[in-house]
């Protein structure tokens, strides 16, 4: 038999976010969300992952084909954190 070797697609979605008198938030190339709640929405987009805090958030619209986020609220804060893989975790900073 032949191995079939599996493709995956990497296509960057263009990002952009767009704030409505802090009460609404709209993001473009989100590929997935990692968790929610009232208070913070930690979404991943190709630039990196994407906190967005605020009081009685609400996600209204996700749909991860599309990219598409909307999130609803009040919009305290919003930043960026690389998506770095850590180097091994707190053993191998022990035992070097």
């Amino acid at each position: 038999m032949a191995e079939e070797k599996k493709t995956t697609k990497t296509i960057k979605a263009p990002h952009s976010l767009i704030v409505d008198n802090r009460k609404a938030v709209t993001a473009t190339g989100v590929s997935n969300v990692d968790s929610f709640d009232d208070q913070t929405v930690v979404a991943y987009t190709d630039l990196g992952e994407l906190v967005i805090r605020g009081k009685n958030l609400q996600i209204g619209k996700l749909n991860t084909e599309t990219g598409e986020l909307t999130i609803s609220g009040e919009i305290c804060s919003m930043s960026y954190t690389d998506q770095k893989q850590s180097s091994g975790g707190m053993f191998s900073k022990l035992f070097r």
